[in-house]
């Protein structure tokens, strides 16, 4: 038979050992939480240490690339790999930063490659423009600084990254396209060479002399001082429209030089041929008689006058005298 105190000792000796356990998981706490606070404390300094040291990662190889010939006179490469180490260590703090506080970076990977495939898809568009990046400073059709036409869009090249690239045009406008349109499409690089030709279509009248209108287009090109003279400009019939000869005016220029100097061959060749009273045609509006001398059509010729005499309405089956006297009648 137990005696009164044992339900209070067991009750006491019960209530004693709760209060150890939760000593024991307060202290567990603190200690897990001290442990946390200190994780996340040289986590955080990890991600600072990441954020300069991808700065100087960056200005080193710039600065160490940029000492490479090869890399200096080429800065659409100095600034991919520039691009490329700074991803790189900042990828490598990232996954530093998951391991000190906790996280199974090996689990993970693993579950990234799992889904690599709804990964992939879901990111087909930025990763083919990645892809598209590599392929364009492998092959190199064109450069930093370089003229080009691309989607129809001209302009010059400002940077090359992994997503897109940077033209801008005539009027500083900002172009970004993506590269993998860039790779896909046609791209005009217009300052690949190192000259280019310039072809102006003029149309001289028939009854103009043409081995004349051709002296008078070669020479007023040759008086151009930014013509090449090898080869030397060009001029030849290369059409025969509805109311003009067309002629062929070629020249050769170097790429720099090509917009201006077109401009000013045009202008030349213009002058030229209005000092030589040859003839260019353009479109006139003349006034024609239709059988009564106050009742006129205006009538619209290009490169010819379009004259009718009166006569002509009677040919027509209209004749005014005839109709005044059916009239009176």
């Amino acid at each position: 038979m137990s005696s009164p105190a044992d339900p209070i000792t067991t009750l006491i000796a019960t209530g004693q050992e709760a209060v150890a356990v939760d000593a024991v998981m307060l202290t567990r706490l603190t200690r897990m939480a001290g442990d946390f606070a200190v994780n996340l404390s040289i986590a955080v300094i990890i991600l600072v240490v990441t954020v300069f040291a991808a700065r100087w990662a960056s200005s080193a190889t710039r600065k160490g690339l940029g000492r490479v010939r090869g890399f200096r006179r080429d800065p659409t490469v100095l600034s991919f790999a520039v691009q490329v180490v700074r991803v790189l260590v900042f990828l490598i703090g990232f996954i530093a930063v998951l391991q000190r506080l906790g996280v199974q970076t090996t689990s993970i990977i693993a579950v990234l490659g799992a889904a690599s495939l709804a990964v992939g898809l879901a990111l087909q568009g930025t990763l083919s423009n990645v892809a598209a990046g590599v392929m364009l400073l492998i092959l190199r059709p064109y450069r930093v600084g370089d003229l080009v036409n691309i989607n129809g869009n001209i302009g010059r090249v400002q940077r090359l990254d992994l997503f897109f690239t940077q033209i801008s045009d005539a009027n500083n406008v900002k172009i970004m396209a993506p590269n993998a349109k860039v790779f896909g499409d046609m791209i005009l690089n217009l300052s690949g060479q190192k000259t280019r030709r310039i072809e102006l279509k003029i149309g001289v009248g028939y009854s103009e002399d043409l081995t004349r209108a051709r002296e008078v287009l070669t020479a007023a090109a040759a008086s151009q001082e930014a013509v090449l003279t090898d080869p030397a400009p060009w001029a030849g019939v290369t059409d025969m429209l509805d109311s003009a000869v067309q002629l062929t005016l070629t020249a050769w220029v170097r790429s720099e030089d090509y917009w201006q100097t077109r401009a000013d061959v045009f202008q030349a060749a213009k002058e030229a041929l209005d000092a030589a009273d040859i003839q260019i045609p353009f479109p006139h509006q003349v006034a024609v008689p239709y059988g009564d001398d106050d009742l006129v059509l205006p009538l619209t010729g290009e490169g010819f006058s379009v004259r009718r005499a009166q006569g002509e309405s009677r040919a027509s089956g209209f004749d005014p005298a005839r109709d005044s006297d059916q009239s009176e009648a």
